[in-house]
């Protein structure tokens, strides 16, 4: 079991890392008062390169977080 979790814990940590550094800069300066709105509440919400990363990185921070408390639990 904590072969398992430790396999787990260094494959999500990796997939953690590389979502991250994939991702944008989200600092625009000024640019982002005209236009922001047409991003956040236009139609393509949820369907940009950006979100998919960021729902990636979600998802491989809450598996890192769960293993790495299965694992601490266990030993």
């Amino acid at each position: 079991m904590k072969t398992l979790f430790s396999i787990i814990i260094i494959i999500s940590s990796l997939f953690l890392i590389a979502t991250i550094l994939l991702q944008p800069g989200k600092s625009q300066g000024l640019g982002t008062i005209g236009g922001g709105a047409e991003s956040i509440w236009g139609k393509n919400k949820g369907q940009s390169f950006e979100d998919t990363l960021s729902r990636l990185t979600t998802i491989s921070a809450a598996l890192f977080i769960i293993s790495a408390l299965v694992l601490a639990s266990i030993q």
